[in-house]
């Protein structure tokens, strides 16, 4: 239980950084952009790569900034591209999301062990759960109609997801950036 509140306290250090703000920025317009492309076969299933850069911010600073994260950049989307009503509800999945991931892969070793562990969680209580509780308020069908195609999407997804994020953070470890992001602030020597 240390640990875990350690992690949360680290976490919302992580908001007086201005790396922190400048680079979720930067992934968050990047997630917008990549929203834009999205796929939706049907009123209840969505299929789009805006994930991966909120992945990386869940990763790099945690549970904290990830809810403060996931919660604004579900609004923006919204304002740049509404699919239908707002929900709030649809925002707090976003923001559970990121303390989901943010709790499991802030500042432990990359493992594809802990992005399944992480990506099994949040299909399973934010997608498959709350997310299609949420969606019955738009198409006018129950839980259990619903339930088969998103509960079929998310079980094929999964494993490319899982793997599709773990490439990236390890691509993005490989050139250096991810040190770069976690080193302390130089000390400027004022004269």
């Amino acid at each position: 239980m240390k640990s875990f509140n350690l992690t949360f306290k680290k976490s919302a250090k992580e908001l007086k950084s201005v790396r922190c703000l400048t680079v979720s920025a930067m992934l968050g317009a990047l997630a917008i952009v990549l929203g834009l492309f999205s796929i939706q076969p049907i009123p209840t299933i969505r299929v789009s790569f805006d994930y991966l850069p909120s992945r990386v911010v869940y990763y790099l600073f945690g549970p904290v900034v990830g809810a403060i994260y996931g919660g604004a950049i579900d609004i923006l989307k919204f304002i740049v591209k509404p699919m239908g009503p707002y929900h709030p509800g649809f925002t707090l999945s976003s923001i559970l999301t990121g303390i989901i991931f943010g709790v499991i892969l802030y500042k432990k070793p990359l493992k594809i062990s802990r992005i399944f562990v992480a990506t099994t969680i949040k299909i399973i209580f934010v997608n498959i759960i709350l997310n299609t509780y949420w969606n019955t308020a738009f198409v006018g069908k129950t839980f259990w109609a619903i339930l088969p195609a998103r509960l079929a999407k998310n079980l094929i997804l999964l494993p490319f997801e899982t793997l599709l994020v773990f490439l990236l953070i390890k691509g993005i470890e490989a050139t250096g950036v991810i040190k770069l992001i976690r080193q302390p602030k130089a000390n400027v020597n004022k004269q």
